[in-house]
């Protein structure tokens, strides 16, 4: 096989040393091939075929299969060759152990501009499944010991709509780890204390309440049957009862708020309408009129 670039043999961060070589495509397999989406790689074929390669694709010798080499990252630039009908692709070809394939792939996705969040958690989970500690995972993934642990507790207990929401930033890694470590009777403490606390204000609290009411309705992942209804108890009852006090007190704090808002503006628009400066303006520019109620609220008219 042909050497492209530099003959000088080079060293991945987890492999063992490597080179550059062009090999046919026939020779070469994905291990685990992933969808992609049409439009992302249509721009990808786009740039390959305008610029070239940018970078070669990582393999590594077949342990299995008629191939005798197996990709370990670089799929999407593999197909991308294969659409444009050439024979052979620069390759990195590197000896490492299936564990490190695995890592080696995990750093170049997570070297990428865009990349799944779901992508990311399933790749945390398996490192932890193979072994590995939450600081060497913090350390091959360049994120926080912390969160990592604070990941892997959610994910052991299938919390996917709380590890939805701390992706988004909204819930703090410790407030969802309390929610999945606690029983449905301490949860509502659990809030109250985080109200308490300060850790939960405002429209961040309303948040969090939804998604505990649709994680008790809908399960813990997402795709889930709803559970089945539980015995009503006089308990449940009063329960239900005063979240829908409490609901409606929060609707009718929320139109107070609103009227208030509404009166500040229509004073302010009595007081633009009474300058004839404004009002000349109005008639010079071809807008002699406003919407009705608008008007009925401004002039008072019933």
């Amino acid at each position: 096989m042909t050497i492209i670039q530099n003959p000088h043999r080079t060293w991945m961060h987890v492999a063992e040393e490597s080179m550059v070589r062009l090999i046919p495509l026939e020779d070469i397999r994905v291990l685990n091939p992933r969808a992609r989406n049409r439009q992302v790689f249509a721009r990808l074929v786009e740039n390959i075929s305008a610029l070239g390669l940018k970078r070669p694709i990582t393999v590594a010798p077949a342990t299995s299969g008629t191939e005798a080499y197996e990709i370990v990252c670089g799929q999407g630039r593999f197909e991308a060759y294969q659409a444009l009908g050439e024979k052979k692709i620069p390759c990195l070809v590197v000896s490492a152990s299936e564990a490190d394939r695995y890592l080696i792939g995990l750093v170049e996705n997570l070297a990428r501009r865009k990349h799944s969040n779901r992508e990311l958690l399933t790749a945390i989970q398996i490192l932890s499944e193979r072994g590995y500690s939450c600081q060497q995972i913090a350390s091959k993934t360049c994120l926080d010991p912390g969160y990592i642990k604070g990941i892997l507790v959610l994910l052991h207990h299938g919390e996917e709509r709380l590890i939805a929401a701390v992706e988004k930033g909204w819930l703090s890694i410790k407030l969802a780890i309390e929610i999945a470590r606690s029983k449905d009777s301490d949860v509502q403490q659990a809030m109250i204390d985080a109200y308490e606390s300060g850790l939960l204000k405002g429209e961040q609290l309303m948040k969090v309440r939804r998604l505990i009411d649709k994680r008790k309705t809908f399960g813990k992942r997402y795709g889930q049957l709803p559970a089945r209804p539980e015995k009503t108890t006089p308990q449940k009852l009063l329960h239900a009862y005063q979240k829908e006090v409490r609901r409606q007190k929060v609707m009718i704090k929320k139109s107070d708020i609103n009227e208030q808002r509404l009166l500040i503006i229509v004073t302010t628009m009595r007081k633009l309408l009474a300058d004839e400066y404004l009002s000349t303006l109005l008639r010079s520019e071809e807008i002699p009129d406003m919407p009705k109620p608008l008007a009925d609220r401004i002039f008072g008219e019933k």
